[in-house]
């Protein structure tokens, strides 16, 4: 496993600033832009970004300046040690998820922007599974013996499961507050019918699949092996 050290590396310690405060800015522009601009699209005139539009950018800047600290909590709440390269990871797709996505517009001007970031997102939870069942083995107050299937099996059913969680998020706060996390409008402002309306939310799901499935694979096999190399020296 990789290691984390003590305070986190330099690299890590320049993304999280960065990170930081370019997400507060963000939060302050989207605020503004959200009391400046009008509530509806006037018809046959040029579309522009409405309220709503501002109010998801407000939201996602805000919540991505509270779940950047979950690393931090995590290991200090639990003791839970997230490796140096996870949590350079995780800033750089908080980045890209948020303030290129959403304030610089990618998941519309970038194709195959919202799959990579499910891509990315994903596997770094598939591994965080792998990291939580390592962490069960090694805490004395647990006793824990996980076959190698089992343990990438729970890998998979963890970040598939949190990626469904995180689209009945989108799907409820879009009803509640008339927002377009999950992509039935199109950046015209078009609202998507049918099939297409769709296909947001199963492209994001079987990519999360496909990903966590690629990371339990390659997790399988390198416990099998390292199981295999111990049994061997013990022999």
């Amino acid at each position: 496993m990789i290691k984390k050290t003590e305070g986190g590396t330099p690299l890590q310690t320049v993304l999280a600033t960065v990170l930081f405060v370019t997400l507060l800015l963000s939060l302050g522009f989207s605020l503004w832009r959200f009391f400046t601009s009008p509530e509806y699209s006037i018809p046959g005139a040029p579309y522009r970004k409405l309220k709503s539009d501002y109010l998801l950018m407000s939201m996602q800047c805000a919540a991505g300046l509270l779940v950047m600290m979950l690393p931090t909590f995590i290991n200090r709440r639990w003791r839970l040690v997230v490796p140096d390269l996870m949590c350079v990871m995780y800033y750089i797709f908080l980045y890209c998820a948020v303030f290129l996505g959403e304030i610089f517009s990618f998941y519309y001007k970038v194709p195959y922007w919202d799959v990579l970031l499910h891509t990315m997102s994903s596997a770094m939870l598939a591994s965080l599974g792998f990291i939580l069942i390592d962490w069960l083995n090694t805490d004395p107050h647990v006793r824990l013996s996980a076959s190698p299937l089992f343990i990438s099996l729970f890998a998979f059913s963890f970040s598939l499961s949190i990626g469904a969680l995180w689209e009945i998020y989108e799907f409820s706060f879009d009803s509640l507050f008339g927002l377009n996390m999950q992509k039935f409008r199109a950046e015209s402002g078009e609202v998507m019918i049918g099939r297409d309306a769709l296909g947001d939310t199963m492209k994001d799901l079987i990519t999360d699949a496909a990903s966590a499935l690629t990371v339990a694979a390659i997790g399988f096999f390198k416990n099998h092996a390292r199981i295999r190399h111990l049994g061997k020296s013990k022999g």
